[in-house]
């Protein structure tokens, strides 16, 4: 029987009241977040559930709340026996949650880390505009170019390759609104400017990268029990070493997304589980392997389905 691959989604997944509806009938999605409440300091649960939806959306909040859901359903998946997973992977943050599924990171220290990783994040850019847009229907290499001329030293760049005809662009925010309106002349079918502050997984996050680079020289990693997909190279760590760096230089480069799912799809799945709220992976599985089934799971009727097949 061909097996399954367990997907993390990252920021923008997060909404006030997730998992709620989850949280009623498995307990173990409430006990979680008390967990995770414990490593940050404060309660992470009332934060999900009532908001305020700012704060939930600041990324030092946000990071954790994602990891913690991501956990939540997966444990709730473990509870009822679900087929365990082959290979796993996450879109930026997720992929923190996953190395925390794969027990190569202790679920305390994950949501502590990425916490921290959050502060970083927002810490790099304070004074800097930053700011992120989708960009619709161009091709990879156009967006690539459209960011090249639209920079004007400043910084633009394609940060996330989510699905064919999908990117996503970050910098310093003029130069985003330049790369838009470039993009439009460009023939691109619809550009998007995303409601957050901080310019992921571009070269503004550098300063970041170096304070996460310290940071992980204290914590606990190992070789994950289930293989990770990495978002820099689309791969598999050798080590828990390697680990480390991939995750220091996942802040300032590109997710290579669809590169990650086709690598998922070269072991042959038979299907792709996405374990927390939303279904944005889901969606974008669609698009990039539309032959290969992807449920997304959130709630007991998502997770009865997915039990099923």
């Amino acid at each position: 029987m061909m097996s399954k691959a367990f997907v993390f989604p990252g920021q923008g997944s997060q909404s006030v009241g997730m998992l709620s509806e989850l949280c009623e009938e498995f307990p173990i999605v409430f006990d979680t977040f008390q967990e995770a409440s414990d490593a940050v300091g404060y309660d992470l649960w009332s934060l999900v559930q009532y908001g305020p939806e700012d704060m939930l959306n600041s990324t030092d909040k946000t990071q954790p709340a994602m990891l913690a859901s991501g956990v939540a359903v997966w444990r709730v998946w473990n509870e009822k026996n679900g087929e365990r997973p082959s290979i796993m992977a996450g879109h930026s943050l997720g992929e923190y949650t996953a190395l925390v599924c794969a027990d190569a990171l202790s679920f305390a220290d994950g949501v502590k880390l990425v916490a921290d990783r959050g502060r970083f994040m927002q810490e790099a850019v304070i004074g800097e505009e930053g700011a992120m847009a989708a960009i619709l229907g161009l091709e990879d290499n156009k967006v690539i170019s459209v960011c090249e001329s639209a920079a004007q030293s400043q910084v633009v760049e394609a940060v996330n390759f989510n699905s064919p005809g999908q990117v996503v662009i970050a910098g310093n925010k003029a130069a985003v609104n330049r790369a838009i309106e470039a993009a439009n002349e460009a023939g691109a079918k619809k550009s998007v400017l995303l409601p957050v502050s901080v310019p992921s997984h571009c070269s503004l996050m550098k300063p970041a990268a170096q304070q996460l680079m310290e940071r992980l020289a204290d914590v606990n990693m190992s070789a994950p029990s289930i293989p990770v997909i990495h978002n820099v190279n689309a791969d598999v760590a050798e080590s828990a070493g390697q680990i480390k760096e991939l995750l220091v230089k996942q802040l300032y480069l590109p997710v290579q997304w669809v590169a990650c799912v086709n690598k998922i799809l070269a072991t042959e799945v038979s299907g792709v589980i996405e374990c927390g709220p939303g279904k944005v992976l889901a969606g974008l599985n669609k698009r990039i392997a539309r032959r290969t089934p992807a449920l997304p799971v959130f709630d007991s009727a998502s997770l009865d389905k997915a039990l099923e097949v």
